[in-house]
């Protein structure tokens, strides 16, 4: 008689399970394979989250499970409805538009390829630094940019940026003046 309730209550169990499952076994395996492949913990939580809710656990379990809030959880499984696995990773966030345009971006490249600092009107100046190219972009179109600003820009318009060493005060002259019209012909010269 035991034998027969552990029986019953067994596929009591199964059967409240397999209705409370709510998405077919390939979705389970697709948002499986999807979770196994992603390397960001925090988009790696979202599809645990939404795997076990659709494999029938309440929001409150997956929530106290994965460790996000149970409103979390709702809310991915209304994203998952709507747009299906595209929408659970992070979409980007575009931030702040650009000051300069496009134009005025690929010119200013042009010049800090193409020319020394001293030969846009900043004396005695043979590297272009991120405030040079800050002084540059005021004067020439009027916008104040942080240090920062420059370097990630810097970054976006695929330049590389390093910041300066000191000289040596006792370094030999007329090597540093060789340097100087050497690293001033590199400058010139198109890759």
């Amino acid at each position: 008689m035991d034998k027969i309730a552990d029986i019953l209550i067994k596929t009591f169990i199964e059967l409240r399970q397999i209705m409370r499952t709510r998405a077919s076994q390939e979705e389970l395996n697709e948002i499986k394979n999807a979770m196994n492949t992603e390397k960001r913990a925090r988009i790696f939580k979202r599809y645990q989250a939404l795997y076990l809710f659709l494999s029938g656990k309440t929001c409150k379990e997956v929530a106290s499970i994965v460790g996000i809030t149970a409103n979390t959880v709702c809310n991915l499984h209304k994203i998952y409805q709507k747009e299906g696995l595209e929408g659970i990773p992070d979409k980007p966030i575009s931030g702040r538009p650009p000051r300069l345009t496009s134009e005025q971006r690929v010119a200013l490249k042009q010049v800090i390829i193409n020319k020394v600092p001293s030969e846009v009107g900043f004396a005695a100046e043979f590297n272009w630094t991120a405030g040079l190219i800050g002084k540059y972009i005021k004067r020439e179109y009027g916008y104040d940019y942080s240090i920062r600003g420059i370097t990630g820009m810097l970054e976006r318009m695929g330049l590389s940026y390093t910041r300066p060493t000191y000289v040596l005060a006792q370094a030999d002259k007329q090597k540093q003046e060789q340097f100087v019209k050497d690293f001033e012909q590199v400058k010139k010269t198109p890759e």
